[in-house]
């Protein structure tokens, strides 16, 4: 997340749903890049089939944009997580100011979250948002831990952005790539665990 891309700086505008045309702001912390609006409503539009009543895992949160979108289409949960300690308040702060309690925030890095018994006791999910940092190439090693942990439903959808120079992700077995876009500098792609494609474009 090294490189702040969006409108007006420390705020991020939510694209569709309950709280479509909402501005969201967030703190000030250099690393936070919240995803566009364009490539939000394309993502979203790969979802639309599946993101109601879904439950949702928003592993690299920042300022939210993926997992707000998502609350606001109708998830029925979004756990958001992230390591930095602004961000996480800020996040609660968030989802108190809208009145939401489908939202849950835990402070912690990825790895530490993925390697927790407990938060996998409280059952798979439908959608995983992955925006690591942005020159950090981890999304190999999280998708594998996903995959190894049980943290994914059967047929999940995992949406993963990373550089565009970097091509397309590397899938654990099982996996299959549904959609691939670029915007600019950034490359997002859409997977689905059980290799089978019913969504539309």
């Amino acid at each position: 997340m090294a490189t702040r891309r969006s409108g007006a700086a420390g705020e991020l505008r939510i694209v569709g749903g309950e709280w479509r045309g909402r501005k969201i702001r967030f703190p000030p912390v250099p690393a936070i890049r919240p995803t566009p609006d364009r490539v939000r409503e394309t993502l979203f539009n790969w979802l639309q089939p599946v993101i109601a009543g879904s439950r949702c895992l928003d592993l690299y949160a920042g300022s939210g944009a993926l997992g707000l979108e998502a609350l606001s289409r109708g998830a029925a949960q979004v756990v958001f997580v992230d390591v930095d300690a602004t961000v996480a308040r800020h996040l609660h702060t968030t989802l108190e100011s809208l009145g939401c309690t489908r939202g849950r925030v835990v402070r912690s890095d990825a790895g530490r979250f993925l390697g927790s018994a407990d938060e996998r006791a409280g059952g798979p999910f439908d959608v995983v948002f992955l925006d690591p940092p942005f020159a950090e190439p981890v999304l190999g090693g999280v998708c594998a831990e996903l995959e190894r942990g049980g943290w994914l439903a059967p047929n999940a959808r995992i949406y993963l952005e990373a550089p565009a120079a970097a091509g397309e992700p590397g899938l654990p077995a099982g996996w299959a790539l549904l959609r691939s876009k670029r915007a600019g500098e950034v490359g997002y792609h859409l997977a689905r665990r059980d290799g089978h494609d019913t969504t539309t474009n």
